[in-house]
């Protein structure tokens, strides 16, 4: 791996981050106040990610993206996580498993996605079924030619401002010697299907604006053609597309991380007790030595993840560990920034508050730490047969 960035490479970073300090900086604190984002904003920042010509930015080139590789992507992704989730999500990145798409789904679903037209939203968690995916219990069956869908899904970002849902769904079971085992299918369904209803979720005190929704579906009739990918190849289609979604985790943490570091290492050197710079005494610098330390690890830790998809070597182990250590980064150093601001810190005059509410479901979604610690732990004993 070249520890270097291209030129090209330290572009994307700068103009990225100037994006987000002039286009999103400006309106957290209304976000933050709301908890909604303005639809005129949220238009704006669209249409300027689109003129800079970074909207869809991790899809390639030959569908009308930018091209970006894992390792660009992550650098996108890195700058985003200083800004807003609620309004970084205009940015607009698709999801990249509608690559799935074929024959007239690419014109429906792909492009207009890519181009800005429709926006996305991915549906798989249910309220009995988290990260345990094989108990999902809505479901499909077969019924006069079509799929008929019932049950619910909840905590779907995203679907608030999504003119489709890519939704997996029980389609079968396998008898196995382990237990029942569900087969699970992927589905594209239009908003406004009938059957299929969205309503508000719960609020969360992370990431205010950025909503959770529900989805419920009651006798909601779908065609083969929505199906995306193979019937019963869900699991397939997620392996090939979603897995690397949990760098997003990471990238998004390190970049919170250092804006929350920047601001504790210039209230350390401001902030006079005592007649001095509180930076001075050791036990504000040596948690700044310990805070930039934790985000550097966690920055290389991602980004080689990421470089190991580009060279095509495995990499679901290094993504994990990607995840779970900068997730769990974040929670430290916001705490610490917390305690250098004092009780100030506290308080909403300030955003450390929110970055450090905004911190704790990082360790949840996309994978709890467990699950990546189950999954490091898998990757390393399973060659020795354990």
């Amino acid at each position: 791996m070249n520890f270097g960035l291209t030129d090209e490479q330290e572009m994307i970073v700068s103009t990225v981050r100037s994006f987000v300090e002039k286009e999103i900086y400006p309106h957290e604190a209304e976000v933050e106040r709301t908890g909604e984002v303005p639809a005129a904003v949220a238009e704006a920042i669209k249409q300027k990610t689109l003129d800079l010509g970074f909207y869809a930015c991790n899809f390639p080139e030959e569908v009308g993206g930018a091209g970006l590789n894992h390792l660009e992507f992550a650098l996108v992704e890195r700058e985003l996580g200083r800004g807003s989730m609620a309004l970084n999500h205009f940015f607009g990145r698709p999801q990249n498993i509608l690559m799935a798409c074929e024959g007239e789904q690419r014109e429906k679903y792909l492009l207009p996605a890519v181009r800005g037209e429709r926006m996305d939203a991915l549906a798989m968690t249910e309220p009995g079924a988290g990260s345990d995916v094989r108990g999902m219990k809505c479901a499909a069956r077969r019924d006069g030619g079509d799929w008929v869908l019932n049950g619910t899904k909840h905590f779907i970002s995203g679907a608030d401002h999504a003119d489709f849902l890519i939704v997996f769904v029980a389609t079968g079971e396998d008898d196995t010697p382990k237990g029942p085992k569900k087969r699970i299918t992927t589905f594209l369904v239009d908003r406004g299907t009938p059957g299929f209803t969205i309503r508000d979720g719960y609020k969360s005190v992370s990431h205010r604006g950025y909503k959770n929704m529900i989805l419920e579906f009651d006798e909601c009739r779908l065609p083969d053609a929505q199906v995306l990918g193979e019937v019963d190849g869900g699991f397939a289609v997620m392996n090939e597309w979603l897995y690397a979604t949990r760098i997003t985790v990471a990238t998004m943490s390190v970049g919170r991380a250092r804006r929350c570091f920047d601001m504790a290492l210039a209230y350390a050197a401001e902030r006079e007790q005592f007649g001095q710079a509180i930076g001075k005494f050791q036990g504000v610098s040596f948690q700044i030595a310990d805070m930039i330390t934790e985000i550097d690890a966690a920055d290389w830790l991602t980004l080689a993840s990421a470089w190991r998809l580009d060279q095509g070597l495995p990499a679901n182990r290094e993504i994990a560990s990607a995840k779970l250590y900068a997730s769990e980064m974040l929670a430290r150093v916001t705490d610490a920034t917390l305690q250098i601001y004092g009780g100030m810190g506290l308080m909403d005059d300030f955003p450390i508050e929110r970055f450090w509410r905004d911190a704790r479901v990082e360790r949840i979604w996309d994978g709890t730490s467990e699950i990546q610690r189950h999954i490091i732990s898998r990757d390393l004993l399973r060659p020795l047969g354990a």
